[in-house]
């Protein structure tokens, strides 16, 4: 059966209404999505009050941001492989109770390694969450309802980043443990809205390829960590010591560029692996034979460049607005809010235009959207910007999130065969993040390698002393600007606080060029969006139909 765009079947029996239960699901859906996504963006708002309550050092404190994302990152093929299994509920519900008890474990952590181990068991419960979401909202809707669904559930993903940081900038005022504490009854709550407005999942009957899992889980956990903490631990040389308990690397290569290495081989071995499989008839953890159909290669390609340039770019605003405008940590997320408001504006829109607007049009939109609010955030980035001005070209961009996220993710799932839809959701879950981990990874060597340079030549040319400018300039970069109300305050180095500002600024507004740029070529991946055909999946249905049972 061929799938249109639009939403609609040839020949096919027209689609009842979507009912009040099922919108009830996918709000339960959405808000588990939402939980996970602030979870990753919360941390950097609450980090400098649980260094001063755990007193605990940059290494542990680093720790707490990082594992979550690589756990996270790690998990997702195999989580998606699970769905198909067990059930998309079922795994599902699993996640969100991995969530809600490592959430207590990180609000009564005594101290930095129970916090650190809570954030990457938390990682885990979310690399369950994510790709089921996509698997049950796909199940849940279909025709032009499925494309509404996922406008909410990609505005959901876009306004979540954006709360995290106001989130957090209210709840330290508390106590940074409310951070964590907030989420248990919110999961309690997203479980009871599951059980009760969500039917239970079919899953195949298969088995689940344990060295495929283990190949997945070490590449992409790999990838993750060098993505993530290159610029910490040094691309090639090690410049700094990883310090793991007793361990310590402190040796060439770095131990990034080993991960990178290492990532490489074992994402190979896995690849072959999975197509060996798929030829002999086994049942491999990826079925390689969905990279054959068309949307689904092409749209993950997409997701992927949209995920660098979208978080790319959250990963640095926050330091300019706090650092170099002197905004609070609460004035950043309110700020951050209006990129929110931005991606629930388009999830409401999106509403309307799933109706008459293919799927493809509105994530071209997005993208345009998304380009036009990062030029302009470029175009006013300064160390006098107008808080009207960032909010309209954050709220501009967000509303290209939430029409670009949300409705990219319904063309790479349309023509994935239901049984495999836990695989495609993980393929996809993947995708994302990896691309998030490579924007950050990209954006913030761009930003601090821009903010060092430039910071020295500033500082030159305002009478400063080649070697004092040198040690001003790394002080600020080490510091990732929080240095610079110190050096305001101090006589002898208040000449360089606003250098340090105006190079802050110009790092950003290079940054958003470059997302931009980014995300202009993701809209030229676009284009290689053929008219859709289903043949691929047909046989991806027909090659792999069996037995399957509700979870």
């Amino acid at each position: 059966m061929e799938i249109l765009q639009s939403g609609g079947t040839v020949n096919g029996p027209v689609q009842s209404p979507p009912t009040p239960r099922q919108w009830l699901g996918l709000l339960a859906v959405s808000l588990g999505v939402a939980l996970i996504v602030v979870d990753v963006t919360i941390v950097n708002v609450i980090l400098a009050p649980i260094i001063d309550d755990l007193d605990i050092g940059s290494v542990e404190a680093q720790w707490i941001q990082e594992s979550y994302a690589i756990s996270f990152a790690a998990l997702l093929l195999l989580t998606g492989r699970l769905s198909d299994a067990l059930g998309a509920r079922k795994v599902f519900l699993l996640g969100l109770a991995v969530f809600g008890v490592t959430s207590l474990s990180a609000a009564v952590a005594p101290d930095g390694g129970v916090l650190i181990l809570a954030r990457f068991l938390q990682g885990v419960g979310a690399a369950a969450i994510l790709p089921t979401s996509l698997a049950l909202v796909n199940a849940s809707f279909t025709g032009r309802a499925r494309g509404r669904a996922f406008a909410v559930w990609g505005s959901t993903i876009g306004a979540a980043a954006a709360v995290g940081p106001l989130l957090g900038g209210r709840l330290a005022d508390l106590s940074w443990r409310w951070a964590f504490g907030v989420n248990i009854p919110l999961v309690a709550l997203i479980v009871v809205g599951t059980l009760v407005h969500l039917d239970a999942s079919p899953r195949a009957r298969a088995r689940i390829d344990g060295v495929g899992g283990a190949l997945s889980v070490v590449g992409l956990g790999l990838l993750a960590f060098a993505l993530i903490e290159g610029r910490t631990y040094g691309w090639f040389e090690t410049v700094k010591a990883l310090d793991l308990g007793a361990f310590t690397w402190s040796a060439d290569p770095s131990p990034v560029f080993v991960a990178f290495a290492v990532a490489a081989v074992s994402l190979g071995l896995f690849w072959r692996r999975q197509t060996a499989l798929g030829a002999t008839g086994g049942e491999p953890l990826v079925d390689v034979r969905l990279f054959a159909i068309g949307t689904f290669r092409n749209g993950n390609l997409v997701t992927l460049l949209v995920g660098v340039g979208e978080f790319g770019i959250i990963a640095v605003l926050p330091l300019w607005l706090q650092f170099a405008l002197g905004y609070s940590a609460f004035e950043t997320g309110l700020a951050l809010a209006a990129l929110a408001a931005g991606s629930f504006a388009a999830s409401g829109a999106g509403f309307s235009l799933a109706a008459s607007v293919p799927a493809l049009r509105q994530v071209r939109a997005g993208l345009v959207l998304e380009s036009a609010g990062l030029v302009l955030l470029g175009l006013i980035a300064g160390t006098d910007s107008a808080w009207w001005l960032i909010a309209l070209a954050l709220f501009v961009y967000g509303a290209g999130v939430g029409f670009a996220t949300a409705q990219v993710t319904n063309i790479v799932l349309a023509d994935v065969p239901a049984h495999s839809a836990g695989q495609g959701s993980g393929i996809q879950s993947a995708a994302r993040e990896l691309g998030s981990a490579l924007g950050i990874a990209l954006l913030t060597t761009l930003f601090f390698s821009t903010l060092a340079s430039d910071l020295r030549e500033r500082l030159g040319d305002a009478g400063f002393p080649g070697g004092k400018a040198g040690r001003l300039s790394d002080m600020v970069t080490g510091s990732a600007g929080s240095v610079i109300p110190s050096l305001a305050d101090d006589p002898g180095t208040a000449g360089a606080a606003e250098p340090a500002r105006e190079a802050m600024a110009h790092g950003l507004e290079l940054a958003s060029y470059v997302c931009a740029a980014l995300l202009v070529l993701a809209l030229a991946a676009t284009l290689s969006f053929g008219p859709r055909t289903s043949a691929a999946a047909a046989v991806v249905e027909e090659d792999s139909r069996g037995g399957r049972r509700p979870d």
